[in-house]
């Protein structure tokens, strides 16, 4: 199952990534119109991506998407931990999150993740340690934040359900956070709210943050699918819907 699994993983894999750089390069000094655009064309790739996943990772990936555009409203304009370029939440940014949950999924289940589990996981942990040590002893900028979120990270991994996609998410959280702000789409506060913690742009840790998205998908979608297949039988029209078969079948039957 999991050789099988490894092209299309891969593929899905490669898209995201050339996506991120492309539509951080298009965002860079573009006006409203062209950030739109962006948007519009990450839901297109994003529903495009996820028609070759099952029901469950549909629900996953829906989850991931709301529950982080929440966040994202709280933490950039309400908190200011940080700025995007036109100081609005872009309409890439919530099919984005489901694209970046749908490529971590991917390196977690691949068969490459199943065969070296411990290289990756343990190589995420000492990879993002390392990171989050720098930014708090000898990088330019002190990241309290990232060192914080390191913690998460590493509990993730260690003791969550799911260490390999959590390993998935730091590798491409990382490079997601490293491209965008290095293209000027968003910027990260020297401090967080109230002046107390600081920060890397991005911090090393942050993709401890999006662990508790990936976390959210994988715990909720159950929930969310067994809301939608209970939906029918609060629809007053259902009744109609199962009747007409039933009706065209006997009418074939008496002609």
């Amino acid at each position: 199952m999991l050789v099988r699994r490894l092209p299309r993983d891969l593929w899905v894999l490669s898209v995201v990534v050339v996506w991120i750089a492309l539509g951080a390069g298009t965002d860079h000094g573009a006006g409203i119109w062209r950030q739109r655009l962006v948007g519009l064309i990450t839901w297109v790739l994003l529903i495009a991506l996820l028609r070759g996943e099952n029901r469950r990772v549909r629900a996953q990936v829906a989850v991931v998407i709301v529950f982080a555009t929440m966040v994202e409203y709280t933490a950039s304009p309400l908190l200011g931990f940080y700025t995007y370029r036109l100081h609005n939440v872009p309409s890439y940014v919530p099919p984005g999150h489901g694209m970046v949950y749908l490529a971590a999924l991917c390196i977690g289940r691949s068969w490459l993740a199943g065969r070296y589990r411990k290289v990756l996981t343990l190589g995420a942990l000492a990879a993002c340690g390392t990171w989050a040590a720098w930014g708090m002893t000898l990088a330019p900028r002190q990241d309290m934040l990232g060192a914080i979120m390191f913690l998460f990270l590493a509990r993730f991994i260690l003791i969550g359900r799911q260490p390999t996609v959590y390993a998935g998410a730091f590798i491409i959280c990382t490079y997601l956070e490293l491209v965008g702000t290095n293209a000027g789409a968003w910027a990260w506060a020297q401090h967080g709210p109230g002046g107390y913690v600081s920060q890397g742009n991005p911090p090393s840790g942050i993709p401890g943050g999006y662990c508790f998205f990936d976390a959210a998908g994988m715990y909720l979608a159950p929930t969310v699918l067994n809301a939608f297949e209970r939906l029918p039988a609060l629809l007053p029209w259902r009744p109609a819907m199962e009747l007409a078969p039933v009706e065209l079948g006997l009418e074939h039957d008496a002609g």
